[in-house]
């Protein structure tokens, strides 16, 4: 097939083909590599030096042993090569990565890279995603697509790979738990700051809120400190709940309970990252429990979904790339990301009117109001 295909495309496209190639077989060194990074606070580093820092300053800070400076070095490179950290000659203001002195090159934080670090930051994501618990549920692949269907809701991969659910396992295993917890605390906090800054208008004329599997509540604090006027409600299970049910105050309680079951009546419901974990007949399960716990939509009855909708930037390589890989990680637990087509059908099952609203926020990342 090589010979073949010097034959057939320019040495260019060859050349851009076979680097392609590479750069998927080996993306786990890029992804590991920012787990490292992360691990060792290079990026906080990075910020709390005035947002440059050289080779001997992050080696340091670190603490790298002396004999591994060169090796950290390489890391380095690699992840300014891949959009993580700028190099700069220091004095100069010339890009050049190319010194081999600690000091001679000043590396920054490029957009992606800020992503990592300040008051509200995404550095607690990578030790998940790059989790070797969730990282080797995806080496049983082949044999769980071989293998006959589980009942709905069951028999996910990452229960083929590790016998329990991923929520067992957040029981099982402390540090999972701890990794998953920080994760999504950092998710909800980041992005419902930049929700209600962009798009804070979902909530007026909203007197009482359920945060429907908010967990520890983080997201909806966020909620709560924006929003005094908002009796804010978080609902999850006991375990999730834990011991945040002690934390409320204010503005803000916590309830234990079954999202399917039932959920305490408000104005408005709030799901964020709630139903990509869930097939079509639960999700319409959930909001069908929703629509029950609000009142008419003339008295300002609605169902707050912050979620992915896919397609929403049709043409972009990069977001569509994204958009499927966040698809097959959350079919890791029999999730699914969504197009518009596949939330309306959801929405329409459990009895919502067809003239929702879609209000994208960063890219796929929407936010959406449905209606009873």
């Amino acid at each position: 097939m090589t010979l073949k295909l010097l034959m057939e495309v320019s040495p260019q496209e060859l050349l851009e083909s076979l680097a392609e190639l590479q750069n998927h077989v080996l993306g786990y060194v890029k992804s590991t590599s920012l787990k490292c990074a992360v691990d060792l606070g290079i990026p906080a580093t990075i910020h709390k030096r005035g947002g440059t820092a050289t080779l001997a300053d992050i080696a340091a800070d670190a603490k790298v042993h002396p004999a591994k400076v060169a090796d950290l070095r390489r890391m380095m490179a690699l992840l300014s090569a891949s959009g993580i950290f700028t190099t700069t000659a220091a004095g100069t203001g010339d890009d050049d990565g190319a010194a081999d002195d600690t000091a001679a090159v000043q590396y920054g934080l490029t957009t992606t890279g800020r992503f990592l670090v300040g008051w509200r930051n995404l550095s607690p994501v990578a030790p998940f995603f790059v989790n070797p618990l969730i990282v080797s549920s995806f080496f049983d692949l082949p044999d769980w697509l071989r293998s006959e269907p589980a009942p709905a809701g069951a028999g996910s991969l990452f229960e083929q790979a590790h016998g329990c659910s991923r929520q067992e396992m957040v029981g099982k295993d402390a540090g999972f738990g701890s990794v998953l917890r920080d994760a999504m605390t950092a998710d909800s906090e980041l992005f419902l700051e930049v929700i209600i800054v962009d798009k804070g208008r979902i909530f007026r004329g909203v007197s009482s809120l359920v945060d429907v599997g908010a967990g520890n509540g983080a997201g909806t604090r966020v909620v709560a400190k924006a929003f005094p006027r908002i009796k804010c409600t978080v609902l999850d299970l006991p375990q999730s709940v834990g011991q945040a049910a002690a934390a409320g105050d204010g503005n803000l309680s916590f309830v234990a309970g079954d999202m399917f079951e039932s959920i305490p009546p408000a104005d408005a419901v709030l799901l964020k990252n709630v139903l990509h974990d869930w097939g079509h007949d639960d999700c319409v399960k959930i909001l069908q429990r929703c629509k029950e716990a609000i009142p008419a939509r003339g008295a300002g009855g609605k169902v707050i979904i912050i979620d992915m909708v896919r397609g929403s930037l049709l043409g972009d390589k990069k977001i569509g790339e994204m958009e499927a890989m966040q698809d097959m990680f959350a079919m890791c637990t029999n999730g699914v990301e969504r197009d518009e087509s596949e939330w309306k059908r959801i929405f329409s099952g459990a009895g919502f009117s067809d003239d929702y609203k879609i209000m994208p926020v960063l890219g796929p990342l929407s936010v959406m109001e449905i209606y009873p």
